[in-house]
């Protein structure tokens, strides 16, 4: 009788013990995603709510710059990141050195050009001040932007990465005036115009394409993406958060939400 109580309570053990084993290999994977305020985060809530449907759970980490979602990346405070888009990535991996690698696209925000003070460039004065993004790859982005406008021209070979050094023409004089991205909308009165990135100038009240005087293509190199450490590559969870991002749920979000300012890119 005593070993066939014993025999009993050894199985129901040995059931506990795998129940558990079996509850721990498919428990949730939680991360952290890493995003800038508006639009980027935004989409971050509703890619948490989906993926939180397959078992992953995302802490979303607000950032009020550029610089700090890759900084806290590289050094594993981050998990991922989704605020940026390629030509920005590869300038930060080549002038930091950072191990961090696209995984997926994500949305396009087209770039703009918005002014308090006139309301189209060929209202622009001679000496008129116009803001751009300091750093280098959104500043050759608006700089670009403001040679297809006919304001200025490039030198031939400037590429994404112009800055005003690379200015061969300005019949009109314009003064550029660097400052950080997230900064302009704030100086928008202090300038004649201004060269501002679609998630920031949400996030300041604007609309793309109500108050934009002009506006990029949005068929570019300046498509957003998901950024991770290269080794994570291989982890499930990054399947996951793919999966998420990329799912119906989000893109009806995009088309509702956005009216055409921000764009679904994969």
């Amino acid at each position: 009788m005593q070993r066939r109580f014993i025999l009993k309570l050894a199985t129901a053990l040995g059931a506990v013990s795998l129940f558990g084993a079996s509850s721990l290999a498919f428990a949730d994977e939680s991360i952290k995603v890493g995003v800038t305020g508006g639009p980027h985060a935004q989409l971050m809530d509703v890619v948490k709510t989906v993926a939180a449907k397959n078992g992953l759970n995302i802490k979303v980490i607000e950032f009020s710059d550029y610089v700090q979602p890759n900084a806290a990346l590289a050094s594993g405070d981050l998990d991922a990141n989704s605020y940026q888009h390629d030509p920005y990535l590869q300038a930060q991996v080549k002038d930091r050195g950072y191990k961090l690698i696209k995984i997926a696209d994500t949305v396009t925000f087209p770039m703009g050009i918005y002014s308090k003070k006139v309301k189209s460039l060929a209202e622009m004065q001679a000496g008129a001040k116009i803001a751009v993004p300091n750093d280098p790859t959104n500043g050759g982005r608006a700089l670009l932007l403001l040679q297809k406008q006919g304001l200025i021209k490039l030198r031939a070979g400037a590429g994404l990465k112009a800055t005003p050094l690379d200015i061969a023409e300005n019949p009109k004089k314009l003064k550029i005036v660097e400052l950080d991205a997230a900064q302009i909308p704030r100086s928008l009165g202090d300038v004649d115009a201004a060269a501002i990135n679609t998630n920031f100038a949400m996030e300041a009240g604007l609309k793309p394409k109500q108050d934009a005087i002009a506006i990029e293509d949005p068929k570019g190199p300046y498509v957003n993406i998901i950024a991770i450490r290269e080794s994570d590559r291989n982890k499930p969870w990054v399947a996951k958060l793919i999966a998420a991002y990329h799912s119906p749920e989000v893109k009806q979000f995009i088309d509702s939400k956005f009216g055409g300012a921000v764009i679904a890119s994969w």
